[in-house]
């Protein structure tokens, strides 16, 4: 199945989302649906992906690398990042009001769905 169509599916099936995008270890777009500023998602992508390294080497020293998932709320939304492969992460921009756990749930779904693509 096509990343924008995974991508969309999961937008659609999750309430108050905004966008969604899957982007490489280096912050850069593979694929990405957005209901918000086509831009700003791309950017929201690149810094979410610096979070996300960030924690990894702080996972690494604490000698577990298995982070699953990370929800950034800030005063306009959440974001949640989920990693897919070592290369590859999700990001799915999510209102406040959204349900966290229907979020959450509809996100590791579609990592799910991407591990049997990308691999």
């Amino acid at each position: 199945m096509p990343f924008k169509k995974m991508l969309t599916e999961l937008i659609d099936s999750v309430p108050g989302a905004s966008g969604a995008i899957i982007a490489d270890w280096e912050g850069e777009s593979v694929a990405h649906v957005a209901r918000m500023d086509d831009y700003e998602l791309r950017v929201i992508g690149a810094y979410k992906g610096i979070i996300l390294g960030n924690l990894r080497q702080v996972m690494a020293h604490l000698e577990d690398d298995h982070l699953q998932e990370v929800v950034i709320a800030t005063r306009s939304g959440r974001a949640l990042i989920l990693p897919v492969t070592r290369d590859y992460f999700l990001v799915l921009v999510i209102d406040l009001g959204t349900v966290l756990g229907r979020a959450l749930y509809a996100a590791r779904c579609c990592v799910s769905e991407l591990k049997k693509e990308i691999v």
